[in-house]
C-alpha cells in the first residue's frame, strides 16, 4: 500500500494543478501526526490501510460540521487489482475543508455500514488556526 502513496499524491497534485482548486495537498495517514491548517483550507487525510468496499468494509468519517466540511470522498483500487475481483483492495481518500478557527477531531471508523461492529478506528486531531 505504501507503494501506492507517490502514485496517488501525484494523480490528486495534477488534479489540483489543471482545475486551479488551492487545494493544500498533504497526506494524513498517522492518527499521531496533528493536522495544522488554516481556516477556509482543505487538506487531505489519506486513509493508507486496505479497504474492500466491494465486500462492504469502508471507512466512515465523522466529526465537527460546524469545524469542518467533507469536500470530496473517493476510493482508488490498487493498481494491480482487477475492478471486478470480490475483495480488491484499495486506498479511501477523504479531502476535508476548514471552516473557522479552532480544534476538531475526525473519527475514521473501518466498517460494514448495515453493521455496528468496527473493526478498526484512527482519530486525527485537526488544529484550525
Amino acid at each position: 500500500m505504501k507503494k501506492l502513496l507517490p502514485l496517488l499524491m501525484g494523480v490528486l497534485l495534477t488534479a489540483c494543478l489543471v482545475s486551479g482548486c488551492g487545494v493544500e495537498v498533504k497526506a494524513y495517514s498517522d492518527p499521531q501526526e496533528e493536522i495544522d491548517i488554516g481556516a477556509d483550507k482543505e487538506f487531505v487525510i489519506l486513509i493508507a490501510l486496505d479497504s474492500n468496499p466491494s465486500t462492504g468494509y469502508s471507512w466512515e468519517a465523522s466529526y465537527d460540521e460546524t469545524m469542518l466540511e467533507l469536500v470530496d470522498e473517493t476510493f482508488e483500487a490498487d493498481a494491480y487489482a482487477d475492478e471486478n475481483i470480490v475483495g480488491a483492495g484499495g486506498t479511501e481518500l477523504f479531502r476535508f475543508k476548514a471552516l473557522k478557527k479552532g480544534e476538531a477531531e475526525i473519527t475514521m471508523s473501518y466498517k460494514r455500514s448495515w453493521e455496528t461492529e468496527v473493526l478498526d478506528s484512527k482519530i486525527f486531531t485537526v488544529d484550525v488556526k
